[in-house]
């Protein structure tokens, strides 16, 4: 079983760096080959959560204990909420020049983590878990899809890839989508404040304890807030609401991934 689990993930693998090959020719050269962009998305994330679910099966608990675990089913959550949108919103898929090369520095980095078995601690075994992390990826993927709108309106202020996106909609109604999925992601971010709460008093007696990912996750959550207000007070020009939004995502993904990298508090379990 080891070892067909480990063959789907390189399968998955080869399948993102097609796709991010294929991103590529699409923007750069004007090819269109989105169609199959998206196919070879779609194969990656199949196969890729074939490898989890033999993953999740084998060792009894869900990927989010290790480094490797966390960094592996973010990658596939983040790589649906991408290709979803892809679906959706055929006219924006130019986007995948942005959105795919965060999935690839989260795929490298993953390459070079431990990925030995791991064993989920007591405090770890509820529900309420499952309902966290679940609101959390749905967040960070929509802020994702924001980031990679507001990168085309960055790029279009520079003068880069001009000629290949005059196709899509002008700045200022990327923009409006752009803080639409942002707003996503904040609802979603809120609820994964509540239902880590509710985990956090079922695990270990309290709602909560300031503890470093907690605290920085809060912070995040307050600059989305901030962020969401801004806009309909100020009005700020597209390319810095662009700027915003690029800067929460980097914030965001500092915290997902780096908190719990450095970070010894309970909350990261096993990590």
């Amino acid at each position: 079983m080891i070892m067909a689990e480990e063959g789907l993930l390189w399968l998955a693998i080869l399948g993102y760096l097609l796709a991010g090959m294929v991103s590529v020719i699409v923007v750069i050269f004007n090819r269109g080959w989105e169609r199959i962009l998206l196919l070879l998305l779609s194969l990656g994330l199949i196969l890729h959560g074939f490898s989890l679910g033999l993953r999740w099966q084998r060792l009894g608990h869900g990927p989010f204990i290790s480094m490797f675990e966390i960094l592996s089913s973010n990658l596939w959550s983040l790589t649906l909420a991408v290709t979803l949108f892809f679906w959706f919103y055929p006219a924006l898929r130019a986007t995948s020049v942005v959105l795919l090369p965060t999935l690839l520095v989260l795929m490298g980095w993953m390459m070079v983590s431990n990925s030995a078995d791991t064993a989920i601690p007591p405090t770890y075994d509820t529900i309420w878990l499952y309902v966290h992390i679940g609101f959390g990826k749905i967040a960070l993927g929509a802020i994702l899809v924001a980031v990679g709108i507001g990168g085309i309106i960055l790029m279009r202020s520079l003068g880069s890839l001009a000629r290949h996106v005059q196709r899509l909609p002008d700045n200022p109604r990327l923009d409006e989508l752009s803080y639409r999925f942002a707003a996503l992601g904040f609802i979603f971010h809120s609820l994964m404040l509540v239902a880590g709460a509710i985990w956090s008093l079922d695990a270990w007696g309290r709602y909560w304890s300031w503890d470093p990912l907690e605290t920085w996750t809060l912070h995040t959550w307050l600059l989305l807030a901030l962020y969401l207000h801004l806009r309909p007070l100020f009005r700020p020009p597209p390319v810095v609401g662009a700027l915003l939004i690029w800067a929460i995502f980097t914030f965001a993904f500092l915290v997902f991934f780096g908190v719990p990298f450095i970070s010894r508090a309970p909350h990261q379990g096993v990590v």
